[in-house]
């Protein structure tokens, strides 16, 4: 069996990270979405809330797995078993960036190999601090994320203004 592991802060998921998640679940028996709960960073929604939209955008996918981790990525990887790490590259920074890491991966596990996918190009400008910024502003964000997530975040952002 093939377990992949698709690892990302998540926050909030975008169309661009489904569509690599419904790649990822085309080409591997099994993909586990790895929510990394990273303790450097403060985002808008907790790990809690991050595995729960990736849950809900993913609950048509049935080889489709949510869980959050922290740590190293490789033990993340190691404990499910998976030999794969997917990573969706959106242009050419994201490689240089996305191959450094790998290759030291690759350095401390060397069982695990790193397969990159390119994002669809009607995505590939897209990040989740882009959406947070236009959604802080009061932009439309429905062409960046599905009507749920769409919703939950303007609704946090609602509390976080309330504040």
């Amino acid at each position: 069996m093939s377990v992949a592991v698709y690892p990302g802060s998540f926050d909030p998921v975008t169309l661009g990270h489904f569509d690599i998640i419904e790649r990822s679940a085309n080409i591997m028996d099994k993909v586990i979405v790895g929510v990394l709960n990273n303790r450097a960073k403060t985002p808008l929604f907790s790990v809690e809330e991050r595995v729960d939209m990736l849950k809900y955008v993913t609950r048509q996918i049935p080889n489709v797995e949510v869980q959050s981790f922290d740590g190293l990525l490789v033990e993340f990887v190691r404990a499910n078993h998976a030999k794969v790490i997917i990573r969706g590259l959106r242009a050419i920074t994201d490689f240089e960036y996305e191959l450094q890491l790998s290759q030291t991966n690759h350095v401390i596990a060397p069982e695990i190999d790193t397969i990159f996918l390119t994002t669809n190009l009607k995505y590939s400008y897209l990040s989740s601090s882009i959406v947070k910024e236009i959604a802080e502003y009061h932009g439309d964000i429905s062409a960046f994320l599905e009507p749920e997530i769409a919703a939950r975040m303007i609704e946090k952002l609602k509390g976080k203004e309330e504040q």
